[in-house]
């Protein structure tokens, strides 16, 4: 009984004294001049909800209290504003009242230095200097090669495999970005990095509590390790002297040669900034991607045609140059409309240097504003069905400069990056469509909020599209046959996906029978380029032939032999 009595004593206590800790802070934090809002636990705040309920938590709260209200979210006292106009306001006036206002587990992990968090001329000094390693001429002639030649190497061997292609999206992301900022190719140096840069990227938003096993923890640790190896990067680079043409040694020729001078903490934390922001947006935008249009047929085959027209116009080994990639304007439309429907940014926080005055109400000097853009992107009237996956709307109007358009961030904090970026994702989409087709297995599940993941993976199965050209066997009448167990031919009607565009092939004749097993026989017009043989084609007549391979026909003669590749070779 007393044991009993001893229990219900210290429940009854510990409901009391949360009870008044929850009152303690709200009346901590009440002012008649503030917006109005809820503020959660003493250090906590209302974090755990705001992170596990995401937009949920957002449209609550705005129900109740208004497109302005007050918070306590990722360690410290903010106010949220959904409000379209003010968040514009706010996102052209820094310097006028605010700054950047980043949770202190970014800054720490990140680096003080790190352009997200600077401001005033610094950020104007490192903006500048990021600008020049990013610029459209330093892409064209330097960049996109780079990116090029790793994109079409990382996909080339995923036939008949089953991929997690989040994983790979993440892990391509990271070592494009290591190529194009200090040349690092596959090996112990970036197997390094990326062990302790997913740790990092993972301690960004996260509550500030340094204790072993939390994220915040491992973070900063990660990031010990990260500006170590970095360190030492750099002085490899002075003592060999060598020119790699990155982005490394850009930043070394401002060290020394520049007025502007940068030390090598700001250098350091400079390239985490390209390597985070790269990381974080194109591996998740290039899965979202490929997730959409696996989705959205019309889609697939719009964005294929584009880039099998100018696959059609090289040989196999020829680069995506800088006017094929100006010219996938349906490519940038559907990675716009990934970025919108995707919300891989949904807001961006600032701090306030004085009291500000925001419609009627005081924002306290040292308070953070999160400037929550996730809501517009969702807004009928400036993107009707906006709950539609649609990338013509890119096309038929000029929403990139709509006034609210803060897909890249806003003011003086635009991503200065956001073309690098968009060339990353267009150049792995060139390869990806024209190379492979493939089918979701296994659970799709995506999770949207506090970051676009697949908390199980997603699964995909990847199998090789065929392509060659007629330069590769010399023909001026061809066909293309498929060989099974009988000795008769027969013609089959149809047209593949893949010959208009680059082909108007028609077949016509007749089908085989299921009697005898007939092979039958594809009859196209001089391939004066690339034929796409388009294995769906193949597969409504599956029941009707042996496996199989392909012969190319000259004249009625075998001219070439080409074995189906692995994932391809029909079972009956």
């Amino acid at each position: 009984m007393v044991v009993l009595l001893m229990v219900l004593g210290l429940a009854l206590a510990f409901l009391v004294t949360c009870s008044a800790l929850l009152r303690w802070n709200e009346v901590r934090y009440r002012k008649t001049s503030l917006p109005p809002g809820t503020m959660g636990w003493p250090v906590f705040g209302e974090t755990t909800e705001f992170l596990k309920q995401g937009p949920s938590f957002m449209k609550n709260k705005r129900l109740r209290h208004g497109s302005l209200f007050k918070s306590h979210i990722l360690g410290c006292p903010t106010v949220v504003c959904m409000d379209p106009e003010l968040n514009r306001f706010i996102l052209m006036n820094e310097g006028k009242g605010f700054i950047p206002g980043y949770p202190q587990s970014m800054l720490d992990v990140l680096g003080r230095s790190n352009i997200a968090a600077v401001h005033g001329s610094l950020h104007k000094i490192m903006r500048s200097v990021m600008l020049g390693l990013v610029s459209p001429p330093l892409i064209r002639d330097q960049l996109l090669p780079k990116i090029d030649e790793f994109m079409r190497s990382y996909i080339d061997d995923w036939n008949g495999r089953v991929i997690d292609i989040q994983e790979k999206t993440k892990e391509m992301a990271l070592m494009s970005a290591l190529k194009q900022i200090a040349s690092i190719e596959t090996g112990p140096v970036s197997k390094g990095l990326r062990t302790e840069i997913f740790k990092l990227v993972l301690g960004t938003l996260s509550l500030p509590i340094n204790i072993p096993g939390t994220n915040y923890y491992r973070g900063l640790q990660a990031r010990k390790k990260v500006v170590s190896m970095l360190h030492e990067i750099i002085e490899q680079r002075r003592i060999s002297r060598c020119s790699y043409n990155d982005i490394l040694d850009h930043l070394l020729k401002i060290d020394h040669s520049s007025k502007v001078k940068l030390d090598d903490e700001q250098i350091i934390d400079l390239m985490i900034a390209l390597i985070y922001s790269g990381y974080e947006t194109v591996s998740t935008t290039s899965m979202m991607a490929v997730k959409y249009i696996h989705d959205h047929p019309r889609v697939l085959d719009e964005l294929r045609n584009e880039h099998l027209k100018i696959r059609n116009e090289k040989s196999c080994k020829d680069a995506v140059d800088w006017n094929n990639y100006k010219s996938m304007t349906f490519t940038r439309a559907v990675i716009l409309e990934t970025l919108r429907m995707a919300t891989v940014v949904n807001g961006v926080l600032r701090k306030t240097t004085q009291d500000m005055e925001m419609k009627g109400f005081t924002i306290p000097k040292g308070w953070r504003i999160y400037v929550y853009t996730r809501e517009i992107n969702y807004d009928p009237f400036i993107y009707p069905e906006p709950l539609t996956f649609n990338p013509w709307r890119w096309q038929e109007s000029n929403l990139d400069s709509h006034q609210h358009f803060m897909l890249f961030g806003g003011g003086s904090r635009m991503c200065p990056g956001k073309e690098l970026g968009t060339a990353e994702i267009a150049t792995f989409l060139h390869y990806f469509v024209t190379r492979y087709r493939w089918e979701e297995v296994g659970g799709d599940k995506i999770l949207k909020f506090p970051r676009v993941q697949a908390p199980n993976g997603l699964h995909i199965r990847f199998a090789r599209t065929l392509q060659f050209r007629s330069s590769q066997v010399s023909i001026s009448e061809a066909s293309v046959r498929t060989r099974g167990a009988a000795g008769t031919e027969s013609l089959v009607s149809g047209k593949p996906r893949g010959a208009d565009p680059p082909h108007n092939a028609d077949f016509t004749s007749t089908v085989p029978s299921r009697a005898n097993r007939s092979p039958f026989l594809l009859s196209t017009p001089l391939l004066k380029d690339e034929l796409d043989i388009d294995l769906d084609f193949l597969e409504m007549w599956r029941p009707l032939i042996q496996p199989f391979h392909l012969i190319i026909v000259q004249d009625g003669a075998p001219s070439k032999t080409i074995k189906m590749p692995e994932g391809f070779d029909y079972e009956l």
